[in-house]
């Protein structure tokens, strides 16, 4: 072997080497440092709410075990929602828990016994005006963004009625993301056609965020049937969703096939059913140190305790950080993305990341079969270059739903698949509606 080839192949191994000790040093500590954190919140929570937090840091089995000891009586409301957990949940690996550090590995007690009836947010959430308005009003409905035609637009045009578009967002995200970007671009000529839904959905944006809740598909599906699709009488309709929300209109799509016109996915999360959970946990958020992105979202994901003190700095204190950052740049108004990112509680987001992104996935294929059978139009658009969700996800659909349309779009990833090219999908979701308009 030239030696030149020997030696560059002799200095690449030591750095993958060393990359890879630095990263298993790194979530070593990690582990550690989220397996002390269960206890010091169990001790706060105590002290602030007088019982202790709900956690995952025993398995499953222990979990069960313990409430056979404490003659907890399950009734089956509760084993239904239990059954809705993600493995993801419980399988999650920590060094120092298998090890049963210091005789602790986290307190798990039924969630029922805990925080029954509580819908309030707890120490740890924000309390302002914005974050808990859902309270205050009595409204527990989902909150939603509406635009539809003036009445003297329809009597002018003298056409039927208004089509109805749902639009959901992805995780950390709100109905921001749809009321900036499409809402505004819209074509004057399609205006009088549609009726646009812009969804907050359940613990997101200025939506309820309740405590007793596990944020499962069936939670989702259920609030927005009862904020949207039951009172008002939306017999058919038209979906559109991002990221997360594609698995929630996936579901939905399934829920109601005869009602469902067209289901355009932008970068669907959407993995094969034997992937199962934690395969996709895995894929997603793999414990890497490298690139920065994946990095925080391996420790929001697989740390449950070190996600809730990130919260409890950013999300607990997002108004602090928005004037901070206003003067920083020097802005009056900062980003909605920015704003989003904190409109949410560790309960909602850390639920429904592993109970809707991992826990939805056995649940796609046989979705996607009562879809085929209805003939419903599917289209997905996907970036190359998403480092957030694989490119392989548009070809899972793919091959899931054979008459799939799939658009990659070069040089587009997660977010520039619609932020900066605005007006660009919005023409294409259009030319979809108004290709089933004529057929």
């Amino acid at each position: 072997m030239p030696p030149a080839i020997f030696s560059g192949k002799w200095q690449l191994n030591p750095a993958k080497k060393l990359l890879s000790a630095l990263s298993f040093s790194v979530f070593l500590v990690l582990d550690f440092l989220d397996t002390i954190l269960c206890l010091v919140y169990r001790f706060i929570d105590e002290f602030f709410e007088g019982q202790s937090s709900m956690c995952y840091c025993r398995n499953r089995e222990e979990k069960q075990r313990s409430g056979m000891e404490d003659g907890d009586g399950e009734d089956e409301d509760e084993d239904e929602d239990e059954s809705e957990l993600s493995e993801t949940l419980y399988g999650r690996k920590n060094v120092f828990r298998e090890m049963g550090f210091l005789g602790f590995s986290g307190k798990l007690e039924n969630s029922k016994k805990r925080e029954s009836g509580e819908m309030g947010s707890r120490w740890s959430d924000c309390g302002c005006g914005s974050c808990i308005s859902w309270m205050t009003n009595g409204d527990h409905k989902l909150h939603c963004c509406i635009r539809e035609p003036s009445h003297e637009t329809l009597k002018e045009t003298n056409e039927k009625p208004a089509e109805n578009v749902i639009f959901l967002h992805g995780f950390l995200s709100s109905s921001s993301l749809w009321t900036e970007t499409v809402f505004p671009n819209q074509s004057e000529s399609v205006k009088c056609k549609y009726r646009l839904f812009a969804i907050d959905l359940l613990g997101f944006g200025r939506s309820p965020k309740p405590r007793d809740c596990f944020y499962t598909l069936k939670n989702h599906l259920e609030m927005i049937e009862k904020s949207v699709i039951s009172p008002l009488h939306l017999d058919s309709f038209h979906l559109v969703a991002h990221s997360m929300g594609c698995i929630i209109a996936i579901a939905l799509a399934a829920k109601h096939p005869k009602s469902v016109k067209s289901i355009i996915l932008v970068a669907p999360p959407v993995f094969p059913s034997k992937f199962g959970g934690l395969r996709v946990l895995e894929k997603l958020a793999e414990r890497r140190l490298w690139p920065p992105l994946l990095f925080g979202s391996a420790v929001m994901s697989w740390y449950e305790h070190i996600g809730r003190s990130v919260c409890l700095l950013l999300c607990r204190n997002h108004r602090a950080w928005e004037k901070i950052l206003k003067l920083v740049s020097r802005r009056t108004s900062l980003h909605f993305m920015t704003m989003d990112l904190t409109r949410h509680t560790h309960h909602s987001a850390w639920h429904s990341m592993h109970n809707v992104i991992c826990g939805g996935t056995k649940l796609m294929e046989s979705c996607f079969k009562i879809l085929t059978k209805a003939r419903a139009k599917i289209c997905v658009i996907q970036g190359d270059e998403d480092q957030v969700v694989p490119v392989e996800c548009s070809d899972n659909v793919k091959t899931m739903a054979p008459n799939a349309e799939v658009y990659i779009i070069r040089g587009a990833n997660h977010s520039t698949i619609i932020l900066g090219r605005e007006r660009e999908f919005t023409i294409y979701l259009e030319h979809i509606w108004a290709s089933l308009a004529d057929s």
